[in-house]
């Protein structure tokens, strides 16, 4: 086992075996193995924002199948979606790729001032699947943001019972945010923070913008010159939010964006210390010889070492 993955087990010294074994699996596969990094597939845009928005582009995207198969043969480190895609294709291709349930989902299909998440997926099906976690979405900055921090504890707690990783995707919005604030820095690295101190193994954000959202947030970067003025520095601020690097973060790759404008991004994420991307419309909305051209680039970026894990921020 590398060295880099040996750091990441030992940030989680109160998980069982169970656990470290899958968050190992997680690490240890694909084209990034061994190198402390992560490109995940995620296909839950279906649910979360139907069908013919999701995989019309792309009509062979339709199928579940596709999705197993783009993210084996692209070497991604796992592939998550809700229940019904996995249990499409999960004995299929059983063994083929580590799976993620996400385990609650939300739809478009009225406008919401405060969005929720219905629970759609449980910790046995992730089990009987054969997952190595699961994934669930919080809305900081929503009206219901609370009881969604309540269900995670519970379902954090009984994945962990049974070895699982918990893979938290935390997205900032609601009634309480603007837009622009959605992806604030101050947003975000607090949105990661809190993602952290709900007993998640992975963090799942959106890159941060420069914007400062709340005023009392704006004061202290700007009397602390917290460097945020370029991607880079965002990024390794929003890491140093989640325990000062004790924890895993990774970076949406948000709507589908050219290829020029989605790999200055991810070299921004590499240089910065982020962990690496979960990566999905700019993915399957691609014709997969495309996909994998843009998947290849991007693992090797993440492959390079002129930005290895880097050295926490000591005081």
């Amino acid at each position: 086992m590398s060295q880099q993955v040996k750091e990441i087990l030992s940030w989680y010294g109160s998980d069982n075996p169970g656990t470290l074994t899958n968050l190992a699996r997680l690490l240890n596969h694909g084209k990034l193995a061994g190198t402390g990094k992560l490109v995940i597939l995620p296909v839950d845009q279906g649910f979360e924002h139907g069908p013919a928005r999701s995989f019309a582009v792309n009509p062979l995207a339709y199928d579940p199948h596709y999705h197993f198969e783009l993210a084996i043969e692209s070497g991604c480190n796992a592939y998550a979606a809700p229940l019904g895609f996995l249990e499409a294709g999960a004995r299929d291709f059983a063994g083929g790729i580590p799976l993620i349930l996400k385990v609650n989902d939300h739809d478009v299909l009225i406008d919401e001032k405060d969005p929720s998440q219905a629970l759609t997926g449980s910790v046995q099906d992730a089990l009987r699947l054969g997952c190595v976690g699961i994934g669930f979405t919080i809305y900081p900055g929503s009206a219901h943001r609370l009881e969604l921090y309540e269900q995670i504890r519970a379902y954090a707690e009984e994945a962990k019972r049974h070895g699982l990783v918990v893979i938290i995707w935390s997205y900032p919005r609601g009634s309480g945010l603007s837009k622009l604030g959605e992806t604030a820095i101050d947003v975000t690295s607090y949105a990661a923070h809190i993602a952290a101190q709900l007993g998640a193994h992975i963090i799942k954000v959106k890159l941060p913008s420069a914007h400062i959202e709340q005023e009392a947030a704006r004061k202290v970067y700007e009397k602390e010159q917290i460097p945020i003025a370029t991607l880079d520095e965002r990024v390794r601020h929003v890491v140093q939010c989640t325990f000062n690097r004790r924890r895993v973060v990774i970076f949406s790759g948000g709507a589908t964006e050219s290829d020029d404008v989605l790999l200055d991004e991810i070299r921004a994420i590499h240089k910065g210390g982020g962990f690496g991307s979960i990566i999905g419309r700019n993915s399957f909305q691609r014709f997969k010889p495309d996909a994998l051209r843009l998947l290849t680039a991007i693992t090797d970026i993440y492959s390079d070492e002129f930005a290895p894990i880097p050295t926490r921020v000591l005081v």
